[in-house]
C-alpha cells in the first residue's frame, strides 16, 4: 500500500527513530493496516563496521523488505574468527548455515533501504525529523512537535508512541521510565585506508589485557579496526600502540596502513535496558528497550526482533487484545536472560588476565548498577568466589 498525498495531522503510531528496529515497527504496523509516521532525526554517532546474521533473512522476509536491502551495497560475511581465552584463532563459519552467510553492512545505505520499504508500504517517512514536546492529552491521544532543519516545525497527534530513539529511550525516559546501565564499555574506533581487492569474508575478535578488539573488511574495502574497553582503562593516544601489541588484529590491520593513526571515534558499547518497556501511550524497541555488548553480534537482529514484537503488541492493544503489551514485555526479558547467560559464559572463557580491572569487574559481585557512572568495584582476591554480574 502506497499512499499519496500530503502528510497527515493524526495517526494510529508515530514511531520515533528510523534505524531497524523503528523500521521494522513501522512495516509490522503498516502491514497491520494502521496510519505510521516513522520520523527520523539523523542524529547521534555514526553506524560504521555491523555485521548482519544469516537468520536475518527470515525476518526481513517476514517485513516483506526486498532482497535488494541485503544483495547491493554489502560485502557477505562467511564467519568469525576469534582469539579469545588463548592466543589460538578459532573460525566458526556460515558455510552450513541454513540460511546462507551473513553481510557486512554499509549500515546507512541498509537503513535507507529499510526506511524506502517502509515508505513504499504506505509510513509517511520524515527525514531528518526529531519528535519534541511529547504530551500526553486526556483523551488518550498524544500532541507531538516534530522539528527539522529544512522545514518549519509541525504538530501532529497520535495514539501511540514507539520509542526507537536507541539507548538514550527520549521518549521512554520523558515518560518516566529509568534506563539500567550496566557496564561502561565503551567503543573506539578507526577506518583504515582502502585495500583494493581485498576479499577478506570473516570478522574477527582478539581479547587483551584491558578489553577486546574487533576488526572486519568494510563494503568500500576499507577496514574498520575497533577496540573495547572501560572510559578509564584507554587513552586515545594508546589506540596505535595497543593496535600494534595485538597478535591477529595487527597483521590483519597492517596491509590498510597503520603507520600514523588519528585519533580513534568512540561510541557507547554500553549494556543496558528500560525499567519498564511500555507505558501509558508509549513502547519501546531496539536499544531503546535492551541494548547489548556488540560481543553479542545481535544488534542488529535483535533490533529488527524488537521493532515486529512492539509493533504486533501496539497493534494488539489497539485491537482490545489483553495482555499484548505485558507478552512483548515478557519476551523482551526473555531475550535478556538468554543474552545474559551467553554474555556470562563468553566473559569466563578468558582467564588470562583475572586481575586485570576489565575482566575482574565483569567477574566481581555486585548489584547491577542504575546510572551512568562506573561501579566501583574491589578487584578479587585469591580464591575467591566470583560472578559474572552481566
Amino acid at each position: 500500500m502506497t499512499r499519496a498525498g500530503p502528510p497527515r495531522d493524526h495517526y494510529d503510531v508515530v514511531v520515533a527513530g528510523g534505524g531497524p528496529a523503528g523500521c521494522a515497527a513501522a512495516l509490522t504496523l503498516i502491514a497491520a493496516g494502521r496510519t505510521v509516521l516513522l520520523a527520523d532525526s539523523a542524529t547521534g554517532p555514526p553506524k560504521t563496521g555491523e555485521a548482519l546474521v544469516p537468520v536475518a533473512r527470515l525476518l526481513l522476509s517476514d517485513l516483506h523488505v526486498a532482497d535488494t536491502a541485503l544483495t547491493t551495497g554489502h560485502l557477505p560475511c562467511h564467519g568469525t574468527h576469534s582469539a579469545w581465552g588463548s592466543t589460538a584463532l578459532h573460525t566458526v563459519d556460515f558455510i552450513r548455515d541454513p540460511y546462507g552467510h551473513g553481510w557486512h553492512l554499509d549500515r546507512p545505505l541498509f537503513d535507507r533501504a529499510l526506511r524506502a520499504a517502509a515508505r513504499a508500504a504506505g509510513a509517511d517517512v520524515a527525514e531528518h525529523t526529531a519528535v519534541r514536546r511529547p504530551e500526553r492529552h486526556h483523551d488518550g491521544t498524544w500532541r507531538l512537535t516534530l522539528r527539522t532543519a529544512r522545514a518549519a516545525p509541525r504538530t501532529v497527534t497520535c495514539h501511540w508512541i514507539v520509542d526507537a530513539t536507541g539507548r538514550r529511550a527520549a521518549i521512554a525516559v520523558a515518560a518516566g521510565a529509568r534506563r539500567q546501565v550496566e557496564d561502561r564499555l565503551t567503543a573506539h574506533h578507526l577506518t583504515l585506508d582502502p585495500l583494493p581487492g581485498a576479499t577478506d569474508g570473516h570478522s574477527l575478535v582478539e581479547s587483551a589485557p584491558d578489553g577486546w578488539w574487533y576488526t572486519t573488511l568494510l563494503p568500500s574495502r576499507r577496514r574498520l579496526v575497533a577496540y573495547f574497553t572501560d572510559p578509564d582503562l584507554f587513552t586515545p593516544a594508546d589506540f596505535r600502540n595497543r593496535l600494534l601489541a595485538t597478535r591477529h588484529v595487527a597483521r590483519t590491520a597492517r596491509p590498510h596502513g597503520v603507520g600514523t593513526l588519528g585519533p580513534p571515534r568512540r561510541a557507547p558499547a554500553h549494556s543496558a535496558h528500560l525499567d519498564r518497556v511500555h507505558g501509558d501511550g508509549w513502547v519501546a524497541s531496539g536499544d531503546a528497550a535492551v541494548a547489548f555488548d556488540p560481543l553479542s553480534s545481535q544488534g542488529i537482529l535483535t533490533a529488527l526482533c524488537t521493532g515486529l514484537g512492539a509493533g504486533r503488541a501496539v497493534h494488539a492493544h489497539l485491537r482490545g487484545a489483553p495482555g499484548a503489551l505485558d507478552d512483548y514485555t515478557a519476551d523482551i526479558a526473555t531475550a535478556r536472560a538468554a543474552y545474559q547467560h551467553a554474555h556470562r559464559t563468553a566473559h569466563a572463557r578468558e582467564t588470562r588476565w583475572p586481575d586485570r580491572p576489565f575482566w575482574w569487574r565483569r567477574r566481581a559481585t555486585a548489584a547491577p548498577g542504575t546510572g551512568d557512572g562506573p561501579r566501583t568495584l574491589p578487584p578479587p582476591s585469591a580464591g575467591s568466589q566470583q560472578r559474572v554480574l552481566e
